[in-house]
């Protein structure tokens, strides 16, 4: 038996990779600790989806590294996006590493632990056609009250920025009955937030015989006993059919949020990035989720900076993000990225140009966040109690429906008593850019 540091670097996504490699480390009967320095094995689960990543992730490995060669870590194993885009240069650029697996071969990772013999490194890729299912081992690394239930691997769409197919593979669907019985499995162990991802949720099931759609999914989820929320993450909008939409409204248990990455507003630009434009404006399918009886947040990822957006293009962008009044919004700036389409296209825009804009945009939803988190002032919203707050003991911090792990803001409690995990009723006094303060409501427990 080894002790063994386990890094996860990435989305959501690698984390759910992450958590089925422990799983695999545990079979093995090895103790993980969270200190490379008391390690003998040491493995990282890389991202490599855009440039910092790929930085990030090099850094990480020459850290272990460097640990390696002084210390008690003797073996170092690499899994994941950075071996899949990169396979046989990295072993000519850090030859220290012992192994390296992409990200269609993370399954092997027991079997290369127990036989560590033979001549090193050794190095593992093939076309990714991993698919785990609710059999696989798997130790949750997030809160026990909250996970993430990956529907399906790969993707199958083209845009022109983005090299995730090559990393990942075609979109796989995973069964109905494969996925209700993990989420079956997370109920009982305390789970009370499921969040489904993928690269794309709403392309769910079409691969599989006979198809079948994110709605069937959600329905089949929702006759499990004791699931407190159930969120949706990673909807491209072309796909957001109308039956999800009422779903999301008519069911108290799924989250009021549609997480609905755009990219961008202008028909040409948005061409260019290969996505499809779908039958309706994106104006259009706000209207139709806002026009509901339940109030579903809608949060939104834009990129600036692709190549042909003018400072016109980016003004009209402006424009729609205040009309919109997106309750959560990310921004990041276009990396052009070797190996996609994207990156031979022409009349880029300047790295300091993109940036300014996308701090802009930044700006222009503070605004709006804050103006829009004062409307809940006086409301009472539900809680699911997280903790302490990271900066005192003497607060607490949670998170409503509306908001996802990690990416949005939290809500501050100052007055009451709650155990972590706990869904309480939170009174709303005071509201910032992205974070909500307010008393547990005793009267409504």
């Amino acid at each position: 038996m080894k002790k063994i540091f386990f890094e996860s670097l990435g989305c959501a996504k690698n984390l759910v990779d992450s958590e089925y490699m422990l799983g695999l480390i545990k079979e093995e009967g090895h103790e993980l600790t969270d200190d490379p320095l008391h390690a003998d094995i040491a493995v990282v689960n890389t991202c490599a989806f855009i440039r910092p990543a790929v930085e990030e992730s090099i850094d990480a490995i020459l850290e272990l590294v460097a640990m390696k060669e002084k210390g008690r870590l003797k073996y170092i194993l690499v899994a994941g996006c950075l071996v899949q885009r990169y396979g046989y240069k990295l072993l000519r650029e850090i030859p220290e590493v012992d192994c390296w697996l992409g990200t269609g071969q993370i399954f092997r990772i027991g079997e290369i632990l127990r036989n560590k013999k033979g001549a090193l490194p050794l190095i593992f890729i093939d076309r990714p056609q991993f698919l785990a299912d609710h059999n696989a081992p798997r130790v949750q690394t997030t809160p026990f009250y909250s996970s993430y239930l990956k529907i399906a691997e790969g993707c199958s769409h083209h845009c022109s920025f983005c090299i995730i197919p090559s990393l990942r593979g075609p979109y796989r669907s995973r069964t109905l009955d494969s996925l209700h019985a993990e989420a079956k499995k997370m109920v009982e162990k305390g789970v009370k937030e499921i969040n489904l991802i993928s690269q794309d949720t709403t392309w769910y099931g079409h691969d599989l015989n006979p198809p079948c759609g994110l709605e069937d999914l959600l329905e089949k989820l929702l006759t499990i006993h004791g699931l407190k929320w159930l969120r949706i993450l990673y909807a491209y909008p072309y796909l957001l059919t109308e039956r999800v939409i009422e779903l999301i409204n008519s069911e108290e248990v799924i989250c009021p949020y549609i997480d609905v990455p755009l990219q961008h507003i202008d028909q040409d630009i948005l061409k260019a990035m290969g996505r499809p434009l779908g039958s309706e404006s994106m104006p259009q399918l706000i209207e139709k989720i806002r026009s509901k009886s339940r109030n579903i947040a809608l949060r939104t990822t834009i990129m600036v900076g692709f190549p042909g957006e003018s400072e016109e293009k980016f003004q009209d962008l402006c424009n729609f993000i205040r009309e919109a009044q997106f309750d959560r919004l990310g921004v990041f700036t276009f990396n052009p990225e070797k190996g996609s389409r994207a990156f031979r296209l022409k009349n880029r825009v300047p790295l300091e140009v993109a940036e300014k804009r996308a701090n802009e945009i930044m700006g222009i939803q503070a605004d709006i966040s804050k103006a829009r988190n004062k409307k809940l002032i006086g409301e009472t919203l539900k809680v699911l109690v997280e903790g302490l707050h990271p900066e005192t003991d003497l607060l607490l911090a949670g998170r409503t429906n509306t908001m996802a792990p990690e990416v949005d803001g939290q809500v501050i409690i100052n007055e009451g008593v709650a155990e972590v995990g706990q869904i309480v009723p939170v009174k709303i006094h005071e509201a910032h850019t992205y974070d909500l303060v307010g008393s547990i409501n005793s009267d409504k427990i």
